[in-house]
């Protein structure tokens, strides 16, 4: 009876629906949280991934018969497909790096998208669940969140030989702007600093907090 009060105990208190699965009897409320945290991460990416598109409509053109729905079925895959050839099968800060390179001619949306999300995807120990015995990296975390930053400002600043943004986002219509933009970037770097704070108070661990300054190289994502 004590068995099977624990097992009914134990279902109600993991499922995170009413369908209960055997696997989330190995999960604890912090990978529960984190799974949502990445949820809500690749919402919002590509919600950014489908504005970007409309707002610079030359890149989709790019590469043959692509479309946004094809480009983000390309891009958000768990487990992560790496067989990107036309990014030279680089990720993470090397895809984004790509994509701002003047010489760069393929589709600059898709290489900084699927760079953004890699290395998000990396902080979450490039899992696509995690179970009682993933222990994420707070610093990592952390560290994705200035990248975060870091990428807001190359987007704002990267230009071609004519003065253009590599990527448009942010336009002036009359007198209103438009901070669509900046609410999304705003919402993914509170996810990935929230969840580095969590972290760091499960672990006990201090995060090594940088000094943000404009231009700064990418941080290290590791674990």
């Amino acid at each position: 009876m004590v068995v099977m009060a624990l097992c009914i105990f134990f279902i109600s208190g993991c499922s995170k629906s009413s369908e209960f699965q055997i696997k989330d009897l190995a999960k604890t409320n912090i990978d529960t949280i984190s799974e949502i945290h990445m949820d809500q991460v690749v919402t919002l990416l590509k919600t950014l991934t489908q504005k970007l598109y409309k707002k610079n409509p030359i890149e989709l053109q790019k590469v043959h018969g692509q479309t946004i729905e094809s480009r983000l079925n390309q891009i958000f895959t768990c487990p992560v497909d790496k067989n990107q050839e036309e990014l030279d099968y680089k990720d993470g800060i090397d895809a984004i790096l790509l994509g701002f390179e003047p010489e760069y001619k393929g589709d600059r949306i898709f290489a900084t998208i699927y760079g953004l999300y890699t290395m998000i995807y990396k902080s979450y120990n490039s899992k696509c669940e995690l179970f009682v015995l993933d222990y994420l990296n707070e610093q990592n975390l952390y560290n994705s969140a200035r990248n975060i930053e870091i990428f807001v400002w190359r987007i704002k600043t990267r230009q071609k030989e004519n003065g253009e943004l590599f990527i448009l986002t942010n336009s002036i219509d009359g007198e209103i702007k438009n901070l669509s933009y900046e609410r999304i970037f705003g919402k993914l770097i509170s996810l990935q600093d929230t969840m580095a704070l969590i972290i760091s108070n499960r672990t006990g661990r201090l995060i090594t907090e940088v000094v943000r300054m404009a231009g700064m190289a990418f941080l290290p994502i590791g674990f």
